[in-house]
């Protein structure tokens, strides 16, 4: 690439036909001709060769094409295409020296690079110079004539051309005015334009379809240089502004955006150097759409490497992020409002096609953070919805109340969430995400109202249970008649509270009446439920109950005192009585009675089947009497009130009297031995055969004193050993044992009791009387319980008296 002052030039097209694809990207950077846009302008030159093209272009635009050297002769000095920036003309205009035509150096057959170089020329070019010699006009056999042929020629293979302005420019001009020589060459261009073959569309256009002619005449160069240089300096004028309306472009058509210059020239020539037709409406289409591909990836690519895109895609990785939607906005329209300042120049349809692709893959590439954010304001929303529902059922609101005002703000809140998220146009439907917060709050809902609705419930069952269980346990307890009637009395008063509480509790729950009543149910259920389970679990202990009550009232009298076994207690009659009431206490307990009308005849059927069955069976074995209790059911009574079945009843009557027989046995062995205690003296035949049999010694006795006083001794020492030996305490366990055991004791017995005796004897009677007092006291504590009777005292004080005065008589 060639650079001079102002302006710079490259080969665009070498003389084989190479497309300079590298030096054709560095001239259009150095000219920064993409910032063009569509203010530009491509002026071509064509003519025949060593017509001086190079130097009118140099002069014309201040190019520095390589010109003729006249001293070396006329040879070809422009070889392919050449392309160049002018200097100081705006806007932006390009100039492209072609290769010279009829030219010795490719012969007169080889004409297919001139055709391709000319249509190349019609294809880029607005304004098309064509250098031809005056003397040349006006003649059949001159220069410009297969020029002018070939121009058209290759016109007609482009299927809709551009409208191109064809300036000739008429060189070394004679003395014919101008006036004289353009009617003479637009007479001639026309007979040309006639006899050049065209498609049968265009049979009747005209040549002013298609070119804007011009005609320009400059004095010779060499002959008359100052002269050819202030015309060259008037022409020059002519093209600024040239693409202006007016212009000598001003009506052009299919002008390809300058960023787009670079790939449309290479295409173009790609298409004529394979020798096809040049479609220049599909080119000009095909230039835009690979544009505006590259312009749309280029954007696509910077706005993934985005400083500020990157940092809200990580952001939103962690959490809401605030003003998300116009953050992203403001970026992504950006980028759009790029690509369309560089693809505004390009073809309409493509450009807006291309727009949208690119939209539509930064919508998408951008979604996910959408979707992110969503999420976050999604969970976010649902956590406050928790939050404030939470706060609200705790500061006593209604359930129900609380859930409509909650889930409205709630919702409210998502809708400015996703406002704020959402990117303007983008038309991202966020009706899903909303549908499954509202699925979730309703979800929440629905747990927090099943455990409200569980807590109230637990908490009216707790009630009720803390309420009955106790209360039912004792009644059962103390079971009579009106046990019963007094638990359907405490049922139906605790169930009418509990159920009063739990309907006002269920208020503020919007519930349909009909759930509502059964849950009422329910709870009035679980109370009779309560009551039936503590009476199975009370029926499970009957046998012990019943065994308590005989023992209660078998063992103790009406005052609670423990029953001392005398003659005086009818045991038989205790017995009967206690049984009876153990036997009520089974009645009350074999069914349930929780309903007014549950009347049953069960304790008379226990009492028949178990009692008098029992009676008439001991009086007259031979009777065989039909069992009522022969039977898994009571008559009347429904299996689900049955607590106890018959068969169990006859089964717990049996295993009652047996475990309850050992204490009617012992209370009978009580009484029979408290009965031989308490009766000492022998049968009346006994003291009738005595008296009879002893009046002889009794008479003795009455005549000799001395026989009352010893037998009097004897009888106060067998008293005293009697006491102490304890001989109706030893004899109660058994007369073997009781053998047993005074036999070990009564030696000792003796012994001690002689030898207190002998120490009493010694100390005179008269000398101390306290003390005498004293030591008859210890003497009768160590050797006569203190337990015994006043008169056991007194005869055992009178046997140490006569003891011990016995000495005094002696001495």
């Amino acid at each position: 690439m060639e650079k001079s002052d102002g302006s710079c030039s490259t080969q665009l097209i070498d003389g084989d036909g190479a497309f300079n694809v590298t030096g054709i990207a560095k001239f259009i950077t150095e000219v920064r001709l993409g910032e063009c846009g569509l203010s530009y302008a491509v002026v071509s030159i064509m003519g025949p060769q060593s017509s001086g093209k190079s130097t009118l272009l140099n002069h014309l635009f201040g190019t520095n094409f390589r010109e003729m050297d006249a001293f070396r002769g006329r040879s070809q000095t422009t070889k392919g295409i050449w392309l160049a920036r002018c200097a100081g003309i705006e806007p932006c205009t390009l100039v492209m020296d072609l290769e010279g035509t009829d030219g010795r150096e490719r012969g007169e057959d080889d004409t297919a690079f001139e055709k391709q170089s000319a249509l190349f020329a019609l294809a880029v070019s607005d304004i098309v110079l064509i250098n031809m010699w005056c003397h040349d006009i006006g003649r059949e056999q001159a220069a410009n004539k297969p020029l002018l042929k070939t121009v058209f020629q290759v016109m007609m293979r482009l299927f809709s051309p551009r409208k191109t302005t064809l300036m000739f420019v008429i060189r070394d001009k004679t003395r014919t005015p101008l006036e004289n020589l353009e009617p003479v060459l637009r007479e001639d261009v026309q007979k040309i334009w006639d006899s050049v073959p065209k498609p049968h569309v265009h049979k009747e256009t005209p040549l002013s379809e298609f070119f804007n002619v011009e005609v320009v005449a400059l004095s010779s160069y060499e002959e008359k240089e100052e002269q050819f240089k202030e015309q060259v300096a008037s022409l020059r004028q002519r093209f600024f502004h040239s693409i202006a309306p007016g212009g000598l472009a001003g009506d052009r058509r299919g002008v390809v955006p300058a960023s787009g210059f670079s790939f449309s020239a290479q295409q173009i020539w790609k298409v004529i150097k394979e020798n096809k037709d040049l479609d220049l409406p599909a080119h000009k289409v095909m230039v835009a759409t690979v544009r505006c591909e590259e312009i749309a990836h280029e954007k696509y690519s910077s706005f993934i490497a985005n400083e500020d895109w990157c940092h809200l895609e990580e952001a939103v990785q962690s959490g809401p992020v605030p003003g998300f939607g116009k953050k992203l906005t403001s970026i992504f329209y950006a980028f759009l409002s790029e690509y369309d300042a560089e693809a505004t120049y390009f073809d309409e349809g493509v450009r807006s096609a291309k727009r949208q692709q690119l939209e539509e893959k930064l919508l998408q590439l951008i979604q996910p953070a959408f979707q992110s954010v969503l999420g976050h304001v999604r969970l976010g929303t649902l956590e406050k919805f928790k939050e404030v529902f939470d706060k609200a059922l705790n500061g006593g609101e209604g359930f129900s109340l609380a859930s409509r005002n909650c889930t409205r703000l709630c919702m409210a809140l998502f809708d400015e969430g996703c406002a704020d998220a959402v990117v303007e146009h983008a038309n991202w439907d966020t009706s899903k995400v909303r549908d499954k917060l509202r699925r979730d709050i309703d979800m929440h809902i629905a747990s927090v109202r099943t455990a409200k609705l569980s807590e109230i419930t637990t908490h009216y069952e707790a009630k009720l249970k803390e309420a009955l269980s106790g209360p039912v346990e004792a009644l059962l307890d103390g079971a009579s008649s009106e046990t019963w009637p007094a638990i359907r009395k405490l049922l139906r008063r605790e169930t009418e509270a509990a159920v009063s509480g739990f309907s006002g509790a269920l208020s503020g729950f919007d519930m349909d009446e009909q759930t509502k009543d059964s849950m009422l149910q329910n709870i009035e259920n679980y109370a009779r439920g309560v009551v039936e389970a503590k009476a199975r679990e009370e029926a499970g202990r009957v046998l012990i109950r019943m065994k308590d009550r005989f023992s209660t009232l078998f063992s103790h009298d009406s005052d609670s005192m423990p029953r001392v076994w005398t003659v005086n207690e009818d045991i038989r009659a205790i017995t009967k009585t206690a049984r009876s009431a153990s036997l009520k206490l089974l009645s009350v307990m074999v069914v349930t009675r929780l309903n007014d009308d549950d009347n049953d005849s069960i304790e008379n059927t226990l009492s028949v089947a178990l009692v008098d069955s029992a009676n008439a069976a001991v009086k007259d074995r031979s009777i065989t009497t039909f069992d009522p209790l022969a039977s898994s059911t009571w008559e009347e009574v429904p299996p689900s009130r049955t607590l106890i079945t018959p068969v169990q009843c006859k089964s717990l009557w049996r295993q009652f009297k047996a475990e309850t027989e050992y204490s009617v046995s012992q209370a009978i062995a009580a009484q029979e031995a408290n009965k031989r205690n308490n009766n000492w003296l022998p049968p009346p035949w006994a003291i009738v055969a005595l008296m009879v049999l002893g009046f002889n010694e009794f008479m003795t006795l009455l005549r000799n004193p001395l026989y009352l006083g010893v037998i009097f001794v004897a009888f106060l020492l067998m008293k005293a050993l009697w006491v102490q030996l304890d001989i109706s305490g030893e004899f109660r366990h058994g007369a073997l044992p009781g053998l047993i055991s005074l036999s070990s004791k009564f030696l000792p017995t003796v012994m001690n009791l002689l030898k207190r005796l002998a120490e009493e004897g010694q100390i005179p009677a008269a000398n101390d009387p306290q003390r005498n007092h004293s030591l008859e006291s210890k003497s009768f504590r160590n050797g006569v319980s203190t337990s015994s009777d006043t008169s056991s005292s007194t005869a055992s004080s009178e046997v140490t008296s006569s003891e011990s005065s016995s000495p005094s008589k002696e001495g």
